[in-house]
């Protein structure tokens, strides 16, 4: 939650940064593209980190660290001073996901992990609800009122840490999987412990004797490259734009554009524990378990895809209305895809984790600057909307294209031995 409030404090206040620093489209971008640069960088530095220490101890520094950036942002006058800000933040705000996704492989069973990424996504998106509705009580007319919102909101961290270490024990993130009993609910280790036949809807998960160069090069950590890029492009760029593209492209007030970003985020984290639950309706129903996740992320893909409509569409509830659908397709993919990173290995989450990150913000970042590039250029958002809504179907595509689904086992039936005839 703490996450997106940090984060998404400038992009609510876009316009009127915008117009407090003259900025181009192209600059606000900018904002965004160091951002990311710094956050593929720290995904890899913390990805190592995480499989190294304990994440208990890990999670709250990295989280004191970015909230104290996002507190010093509130005091800065220079567009200078704006860059700096948002590559620290997005330096150690890299560090959730290694320490998040790493807490859920360690708590839940692989069939239970897109619902608890999905919760794990959600809290982001509460964030995302609440921050639009804090700044809308802090914003005046009186320039610069936008400041005391950034200090308030990266003051607030003190709290979940505080929370976090009195509520989780070291013991509760076992580093070793087999002592946890998961291992015979899908993770697979060398040699087993009791031989047993795997059933079809059984992920296979790489041993943990695997070497991290081996996942590195493997086919699946390729095709998770390529996914990642893509929805997360879309993603971010949702996220940075969304307020302009209501106030600068359809003419909403900025009070208006508070009140439905704080909507639209409620519509993501619907769409993302929707994936997580629809995902385990269809697995306890006897759905195999990568069949289930790629039929959830395809359905997510779909609904992004309607921005090609929200282009086309004026003002008005129809407009808002596929917004919200939208944006519930472009979180639920995520949950499956994470889900999808958790099959690689049990050792090296972490590094899986922090290095997909590295390239979903090498390839989304750059996307930021050519985004406000393109709006400068065209003085208009929907060129830009139309092609990042398809992304996410470009992803579904490679993954039913390249993932390599396990081969199911030959059934192993009993040998019935012929029962003598006495004559």
């Amino acid at each position: 939650m703490i996450n997106y409030m940090d984060r998404q404090t400038l992009a609510n206040v876009a316009v009127r940064i915008s117009e407090e620093f003259k900025l181009s489209q192209e600059q606000y971008g900018n904002l965004e593209l160091v951002f990311g640069w710094a956050f593929a960088a720290g995904s890899l530095l913390f990805g190592f980190i995480a499989d190294a220490v304990s994440v208990r101890w890990l999670y709250p520094a990295v989280l004191l660290f970015w909230s104290a950036t996002g507190f010093a942002t509130g005091f800065v006058h220079t567009y200078e001073g704006l860059l700096v800000c948002r590559t620290m933040l997005g330096l150690f705000e890299s560090g959730h996901w290694p320490c998040g996704l790493k807490t859920t492989q360690r708590l839940l069973k692989p069939t239970d992990r897109a619902m608890g990424n999905s919760v794990l996504q959600s809290g982001t998106s509460i964030g995302a609800v609440l921050t639009p509705l804090i700044m809308k009580l802090m914003l005046s007319n009186e320039p610069g009122s936008w400041r005391l919102a950034f200090q308030v909101i990266g003051a607030f961290s003190l709290l979940w840490v505080i929370a976090w270490l009195l509520l989780v024990r070291e013991s509760d993130l076992p580093r070793d999987l087999q002592h946890t009993g998961q291992v015979g609910r899908g993770l697979r280790t060398a040699p087993p412990v009791v031989p047993a036949p795997l059933n079809r809807s059984t992920e296979e998960t790489l041993s943990p004797s695997v070497s991290f160069w081996q996942i590195m090069f493997s086919r699946r950590f390729l095709v998770l490259i390529v996914m990642v890029a893509l929805i997360n492009t879309t993603w971010q760029l949702l996220r940075a734009w969304l307020p302009k593209i209501l106030q600068q492209g359809r003419g909403y007030t900025e009070s208006d554009a508070l009140y439905f970003n704080s909507l639209y985020y409620v519509a993501t984290d619907l769409g993302c524990l929707g994936a997580g639950a629809l995902t385990l309706w269809l697995s306890r129903r006897g759905w195999p378990v990568h069949r289930s996740r790629s039929a959830v992320f395809l359905g997510g893909a779909l609904l992004t895809a309607l921005t090609t409509a929200v282009a086309f569409v004026p003002k008005g509830w129809l407009l808002l209305a596929l917004l919200l659908v939208v944006g519930m397709g472009a979180l639920a993919v995520f949950p499956c895809y994470y889900a999808l990173t958790q099959e690689l290995s049990t050792e090296h989450q972490g590094k899986v984790t922090g290095l997909t990150g590295v390239f979903a913000w090498l390839f989304s970042s750059p996307a930021q600057k050519y985004f406000g590039r393109l709006i400068d250029q065209t003085g208009s958002f929907d060129l830009g909307l139309i092609i990042i809504g398809w992304l996410p179907l470009l992803a579904f595509l490679v993954l039913r294209l390249f993932w390599d689904s396990p081969a199911p086992q030959p059934e192993i039936k009993p040998v019935v031995a012929p029962i003598p005839i006495r004559k």
